[in-house]
């Protein structure tokens, strides 16, 4: 058996939720209770009752872009899709690609944007790592800009038959996301409301920001046989000074740090490996951070996560922060208990 196998389970695909809730709080929520391994099934609109005065909780403000890319190859005609990535210093992009043949250093793609009209033009420039290309706009031009022209929603490839239009990437957006640069939305964050938020408010219970910029890789299966072996994504994140302050202060009086999905744990952890030991201290940059057993938890001290996908990198995350045990034990009762999975699905509050 190797190491991805611990973290694999049957997933019925009856079970992946295929849109959002009207009312984003009325998502179920299983609550474990990491202590002693009690189970509780509640919704998500009862987290100010679940959670104490004095606690915080840490969202991740990041912003969905219309980061997938429908064009032709300006050579051949052929049919190409991308995905944006990144912006690399001096304005070109970081992108995946998929298309028909061998494309060649310096060609052409032609972008169609949302009415079937043939937009922007990018140029081949180089290879990335992990089967990434460097793109650069022909015209020049901002990414943010170009992409809201020409960019669709990118909903990952298990919900059917998505819109890809406004409306799409409305839902597909927290209410909190402020900082453009996501081709995926961190999904604990959908569950969120004005309301809900204002009920934490009310509780006592605190709110700080960081940000993670979101990469498809997150959600790829592992596909090495040992942990160690898997070559773990790159992202974008910030945890700022007062987000740090914020934290500080909680621990102080005794509250608990709540990390609102496992984008918000890579952040406050990566910033903690990067500060003097045992402290913590702002920190942004790039993180490839790789959660698994033997890591030791600096800042996390509860998770509310949403149901992932088997023998991923998320998986591993959750299974340390709880045990595999735990975390079995939990997703057999979430699909028992008919829980709806993945990015539109409900959410689980590890205490």
């Amino acid at each position: 058996m190797s190491d991805a196998d611990l973290y694999d389970y049957d997933l019925p695909e009856e079970l992946i939720a295929q849109q959002a809730l009207q009312q984003r709080a009325d998502a179920r929520l299983l609550v474990l209770r990491r202590a002693d391994g009690v189970i509780d099934h509640r919704h998500v609109r009862d987290l100010p009752e679940l959670l104490a005065p004095g606690d915080l909780v840490v969202v991740n403000d990041t912003r969905v872009v219309p980061a997938r890319l429908v064009g032709r190859r300006a050579a051949t005609g052929g049919k190409w899709e991308g995905l944006f990535l990144q912006e690399e210093p001096g304005g070109g992009w970081r992108i995946l690609a998929q298309t028909r043949g061998r494309p060649e250093m310096g060609e052409r793609i032609v972008l169609v944007d949302r009415e079937g009209r043939e937009s922007e033009s990018l140029v081949l420039v180089g290879r990335g790592t992990g089967g990434t290309w460097i793109v650069r706009p022909e015209a020049g031009g901002v990414a943010e800009g170009i992409l809201d022209r020409v960019g669709r929603v990118p909903l990952p490839g298990y919900i059917r038959g998505g819109e890809e239009g406004q409306g799409d990437l409305a839902r597909y957006q927290t209410v909190f996301a402020r900082q453009p640069g996501s081709a995926a939305a961190p999904t604990a964050g959908l569950h969120f409301t004005d309301e809900l938020l204002a009920a934490l408010d009310a509780r006592g219970i605190g709110r700080a920001q960081v940000t993670l910029h979101v990469g498809l890789d997150t959600f790829r299966p592992i596909s090495a046989d040992r942990l160690d072996d898997h070559p773990m994504h790159t992202e974008w994140c910030d945890c700022p000074a007062a987000t740090v302050a914020a934290i500080r202060e909680t621990k102080a009086r005794g509250g608990r740090v709540v990390a609102i999905g496992t984008t918000a744990v890579r952040t406050l952890e990566t910033a903690a490996c990067r500060s003097p030991a045992g402290g913590l201290t702002a920190w942004a940059g790039p993180t490839d951070l790789f959660i698994k057993p033997g890591f030791s938890f600096r800042v996390v001290d509860c998770l509310l996560t949403n149901f992932h996908m088997p023998r991923t990198t998320l998986m591993v995350l959750v299974s340390t922060f709880a045990s595999r045990d735990l975390i079995r034990r939990a997703y057999e009762a979430a699909i028992r208990e008919r829980y709806r999975f993945l990015s539109y699905g409900d959410a689980m509050l590890l205490l």
